[in-house]
This record gives C-alpha cells, structure tokens and sequence, in this order.
C-alpha cells in the first residue's frame, strides 16, 4: 500500500474553515479548532433557524393583516372567513405586503370579506 501524504489537503481543509470564520469573535477566527467548533455551532444554528424563519414571517405577515383589518373594524379571523367565503385566494404574504403598501386595495378586499361573512 502506498503512502498517502496530507500536507496540501490538509492546509486547504484548514484555510477554507478559517475563511468561513472570518468575523467571528475570539480565537473562533484564528484557531483552527475552535473555529471548526464554531462553525459546526454555526452550520446547525443556520438549518434549524432555516425552518423558524419561516413560522417567524408568518406570525409578522398575520399581525400586519390583523392590524389592518382592525383598522376596518373586524378581526383577523372575521377577516380571512370572509375570503374564505369570497373565494379569493391571496396568500398572507401578499395580503400582508398589501395592508402595509395599498391600503386602499386591503379597504376593498375587507369590504368584499365583510359582505361574503354577511352573506
């Protein structure tokens, strides 16, 4: 069996990780071990965050739409039963962006929710 020497390899394996560190505070930039520690702290933060990200946008995206709905004198759910009802089919991420930058549009579309809940 022949000898594998790791010399290059190694060094490359060892810069990339510092290079992925830079910025971090303490000795987790400069020394390749606590820098490996910190990036598989870094690498497992960044995928369960990935998921909470998402429920995070969500509650924002459904404050905003209950704020603005309130401001027509109804709730959130008042107001989502009423689309329902409706048949419009807009995701909370546009009704959300439309409360804070149309609010004119968000007006009709509550006017419309509250008739179709009427009815």
């Amino acid at each position: 069996m022949s000898r594998v020497k790791r010399s290059v390899h190694a060094r490359k394996k060892r810069r990339a990780t510092l290079d992925r560190t830079k910025g971090y505070r303490g000795q987790a930039k400069s020394s390749y071990k606590r820098a490996k520690e910190a990036l598989l702290k870094a690498d497992s933060y960044s995928y369960a965050h990935r998921r909470t990200r998402k429920r995070d946008f969500r509650r924002l995206w459904i404050t905003r739409i209950n704020a603005a709905a309130r401001q027509e004198g109804m709730t959130y759910s008042q107001f989502m039963h009423g689309l329902g009802r409706a048949g419009v089919e807009l995701d909370r991420k546009v009704l959300a962006d439309m409360a804070v930058r149309d609010p004119e549009t968000f007006r009709r579309f509550a006017e419309l929710a509250r008739e179709a809940a009427a009815a």
